[in-house]
This record gives structure tokens, C-alpha cells and sequence, in this order.
């Protein structure tokens, strides 16, 4: 029988994963991202994998996936991993994953058909798939969203980013795999968001008794969920102190045992275990009226553009109005609010990177330095001297094959010394990524890259989407660090996040963005 005859025949059913010495070398990497992993996991269990950032839990997700390497690759891999001892790449629909970037699963352009498409590709019959449809919308809560529901033909370009999450977990649902991988399910969702997801997938769970592996660095999501708690060595090397001894593994048991046992040993990980904020640098300059730098007056958004119909001109329909805050220099600023409720096209529009649908983005003299009041005038080169924006998906900014080079392009282009860069490697733990290219880095290593390339080009306000994604406790903690010295240095920093704890660290303002705002009510920035 065909593997993907196997795999169509095995559906419903729960799956087993083998790794006996597995490893995975990415095509231009030096080193392995996982290497020896030895790993049983039985049908029906769940699994949260833990380990600090760049340990490999995306690459052994991916590999369990069947989307890794390919006839052409460079790539290298070693011993076995097997689903139902088969290799993965041959199991059409077997496995189904929610990737860190949500982004790259949107197929099709309206939101049924995207559910659909996964269970259309397994030959589900038409009357089941959309009774599948349905009840996953309703699971990951799109269908109630605030209040008010996406119908099925909603564009999904107009989803948020954690919009966007709950749209590939509802895919993966429909598609009823005997194995769910979930890569940072919940990173860039609400609170509320975020247990309705995790609540989603308990569901699936009981209905389906699938598998599941996921990768979350907050265990206390997960914990109660979960049967078992696997962390992966740094850089795989076996045999650490204290750990299992089984190469490839720290540590493996229940949840309660691992977390009893062993919390100072990964919180020396960087695990994020239960009740742990790792300590951060303690702000030094006072918080108190400084220099304007930007401001926003009556602020209306979209990404929508403007259409013509016959003679008229449709003007956008904003996603926000009325929108009033100030950025100042050595401030924080946080937008917070729950998922599509429009925070990062404020924020995309306050960095000049949209034209507000209405009210005004102005630049004060001391920021704007001659180039015009107005941040969506400037030319690139003004723009990034100025204003530095670190997307929601870093991939985004991306413009070479090297990590090296990404970091330099911005300095080399804008005439400006390379001194910062070393600093920049050093801190955001990326030294020994130099050579690597920016597109196989772990979710959390391209976001530092993002932060890093922007920080490069010395401009005078940060614009950051989501900038602790994927991050674990230790590079969070230097992440917030390094954000408050340059608070203090006078840099302004802006923050799309849903993070409390980061939000704490940087003080500031407070900007909460509510949906029920496109009504025209108005938003304005308050002491956090």
C-alpha cells in the first residue's frame, strides 16, 4: 500500500513517533539543530517540548511534519524518526502543524475555504468537510470573535496576526490528524485568546484521542494538559549534568515530577516553568516629561486602500479612529488590546509605514531633523535613520542570505559605522549565528535578528511588534534589559505586545486599543 494510502487509511486514528538517534543539520549551517535524539512517544499521549531558544523544537517539528529538506537540500540528517514506522515525509495528512509564523499556512483568500483546504486534500467527503469547517471555526472562536463572528467568505488578509494563528489551528482540526504539532500556538494571542486556543485543543483531543506535540515556552499554559514534559539539550549535546543521560534529552517525566525536580535547573534553561520572571535591569532615568519626538491626533487606520467605483473614490474602512497618543524621548509606549482590535496598524502607521485614513502622524523638529513633518513622506533612508520598526513576522525584513549581512546592511547603506554590530551579536545571542542564513534561524532567533538589524541603523524611536516572541526566559530577559539601557540612553521605544511582564519592565504609557472603538470612540495613551 502507498505511504499516503497508509496515512489516509490511519486517519483517526492516534499516532506513535520514534527518534533513535536522530539529527538534522540545515543546508549552510555548520552544526546540527538536534543531533542524537533518542525519543518514544505512544499514541495518544501529549507531549509539551521545552528547551531554550535555538535547541531544535522547531526543527523536530518540521522534520515530524514531513517539510524538511528535499532531494536538493544540503541539509544533512542522521539515524531514524519515524510516524507509525514510517518516515514522516511519505504520510500525506498524518501530521498536521501549526507553524510559528501563521502568516505562511493562509492558502486561500476567504476564511472557509482556508479550513477546508487541508481536508479537501485528503479526499474528505464535501457534506463532512464543512461540518468539520464549522465546528473548528467555532472551536479556535472565529466564529464569536468579539461579539459579532467572521462569516466564512471574510478575506483572510484582513485577519490580525493572532487572527491568523486561530485560522491555521482551525485547518489543522478539520483535517482530524492522528498527530497535532503546535509551534508557539499561543505567542502572539490575548489572554482570553490564549485559553481559548489551549481550550480548543483540549477539545480536539478528547473528540479525536490524537497525539500531540507542543512547543511552548510559558509551561503553565500547557502544564495541566499535558501527560509528559520533554526538554532537548542545548545544541543536543548529551549527557549534561543532572540531566537523563539520554542523548538529545535534559530531562523527560510528568509534568509535576519534571517541574518539582528539576525548576532551578530549567530555569537555568531559560524555561519559562510556573511562577518564574527572570530579573531584568532596573531602569535609571526617571520617568518624567521629556522631548516630544512623534505624535498622533484623532488617528484613524486601515490597511485597506482607497477604491475606485465609476467616478467615486471608496475611502478605507478603519480598523481604528480617533486615536490620540504621544511618543517622547527615553519613553516606553505599550499598545495592548485584544486580537484585531488594530494595534499593529496603528503602529505601522505611526512609524510612516501607512498613510492614516484620517487625523495625523507628525514628526517634532528634534526627530524629524529637516526631512518634513510627516513620516510617510520620508524617503526609506530618512525613515530607518529615524524610525525602526521590527515587523510582527521577521521574516519580513530579511533582505540577504547571512546573518552577518543583515546586520551590516543597514550601516553600510545609510553611510554609518558597523561598531554596534559586534555589540548587537553579543547581546542578542546570535555570535554564534554569523554565518547562518536568516531564513533557518529558530522563530525566537529571527525575532533578535529583526530587533538587532533595526537597533543597527541608530534611529531614534523603535516601533516593536511582538518583540518577545518565541524568546526564552534568558534571551527575554536580555531583550529587556537591553531595551531599557537604550530607554535610558534616550532612545523611544514602542511596543505592540501582549506581554505583562515586558510591558512592567519598560513602564512608561499605556495605549489599549478595544474593538469597539471603530464606532469612533476616541484612544488615548495613559499611565501604565
Amino acid at each position: 500500500m502507498p505511504a499516503s494510502d497508509a496515512a489516509s487509511s490511519a486517519a483517526g486514528r492516534p499516532a506513535a513517533v520514534s527518534a533513535r538517534g536522530w539529527g538534522w543539520r540545515h543546508a549552510g549551517r555548520s552544526t546540527p539543530a538536534v543531533q542524537g535524539l533518542d525519543l518514544e512517544i505512544s499514541p495518544g499521549e501529549r507531549v509539551l517540548l521545552l528547551g531554550p531558544s535555538g535547541a531544535g523544537k522547531s526543527t523536530l517539528l518540521h522534520a515530524l511534519a514531513g517539510v524538511l529538506g528535499g532531494d536538493d537540500d544540503d541539509a544533512d540528517e542522521s539515524g531514524t524518526l519515524l510516524i507509525d514506522g514510517a518516515a514522516p515525509r511519505g504520510q500525506r495528512g498524518r501530521a498536521g502543524l501549526m507553524q510559528q509564523d501563521p502568516e505562511t499556512q493562509v492558502v486561500l483568500s476567504r476564511l472557509g475555504d482556508d479550513v477546508a483546504f487541508g481536508a479537501e486534500n485528503l479526499a474528505v467527503p464535501r457534506e463532512e468537510i464543512w461540518k468539520r469547517v464549522h465546528e473548528a471555526l467555532d472551536d479556535v472562536g472565529l466564529r464569536s470573535l468579539a461579539g459579532v463572528g467572521l462569516a466564512l467568505d471574510h478575506p483572510t488578509s484582513a485577519l490580525s496576526g493572532g487572527q491568523k494563528q486561530r485560522l491555521a489551528l482551525a485547518g489543522i482540526l478539520a483535517m482530524r490528524p492522528g498527530l497535532i504539532l503546535l509551534d508557539e500556538p499561543t505567542a502572539n494571542l490575548d489572554p482570553a485568546g490564549v485559553l481559548e486556543v489551549r481550550d480548543a485543543v483540549a477539545r480536539c483531543l478528547d473528540k479525536t484521542g490524537a497525539t500531540l506535540v507542543v512547543v511552548e515556552h510559558r509551561v503553565s499554559v500547557w502544564k495541566d494538559l499535558v501527560d509528559r514534559i520533554v526538554v532537548l539539550q542545548p545544541g543536543s549535546a548529551a549527557g549534561s549534568a543532572g540531566g537523563t543521560g539520554t542523548p538529545g534529552v535534559l530531562l523527560d517525566g510528568p509534568p509535576d515530577q519534571v517541574l518539582e525536580q528539576a525548576r532551578g535547573m530549567l530555569m537555568a534553561a531559560g524555561v519559562w516553568v510556573p511562577g518564574y520572571v527572570p530579573a531584568t535591569r532596573v531602569r535609571t532615568r526617571a520617568e518624567e516629561p521629556a522631548e516630544l519626538l512623534l505624535a498622533a491626533q484623532d488617528l484613524a487606520v486601515s490597511r485597506e486602500r482607497a477604491r475606485r467605483r465609476g467616478f467615486k473614490t471608496i475611502p478605507p474602512v478603519p480598523v481604528q479612529s480617533g486615536i490620540t497618543a504621544q511618543v517622547r524621548a527615553g519613553q516606553a509606549l505599550t499598545i495592548t488590546g485584544p486580537n484585531g482590535a488594530g494595534k499593529s496598524t496603528f503602529a505601522l502607521t505611526l512609524a510612516g509605514l501607512l498613510a492614516p485614513v484620517d487625523g495625523k502622524v507628525s514628526a517634532a523638529v528634534g526627530l524629524s531633523d529637516g526631512a518634513g513633518i510627516d513620516p510617510f513622506a520620508w524617503k526609506a533612508e530618512q525613515l530607518i535613520s529615524r524610525i525602526g520598526t521590527v515587523f510582527q513576522e521577521p521574516e519580513h525584513q530579511f533582505v540577504t542570505g547571512r546573518v552577518l549581512d543583515e546586520l551590516m546592511f543597514g550601516p553600510r547603506h545609510l553611510g554609518h559605522g558597523e561598531e554596534r554590530v559586534d555589540e548587537l551579536l553579543e547581546r542578542l545571542r546570535l555570535t554564534h549565528l554569523v554565518d547562518a542564513n536568516p531564513y533557518t534561524l529558530s522563530g525566537g532567533e529571527k525575532r533578535r535578528l529583526s530587533v538587532a538589524t533595526v537597533l543597527a541603523a541608530h534611529p531614534k524611536v523603535l516601533v516593536l511588534d511582538e518583540p518577545t516572541f518565541g524568546q526564552d526566559a534568558n534571551t527575554w530577559a536580555e531583550l529587556a534589559s537591553f531595551l531599557s539601557e537604550l530607554l535610558d540612553a534616550g532612545t523611544s521605544v514602542v511596543s505592540v505586545t501582549h506581554d505583562e511582564e515586558f510591558s512592567a519592565v519598560l513602564g512608561g504609557t499605556e495605549l489599549r486599543l478595544d474593538p469597539a472603538s471603530r464606532s469612533g470612540s476616541r484612544q488615548e495613551a495613559g499611565a501604565a
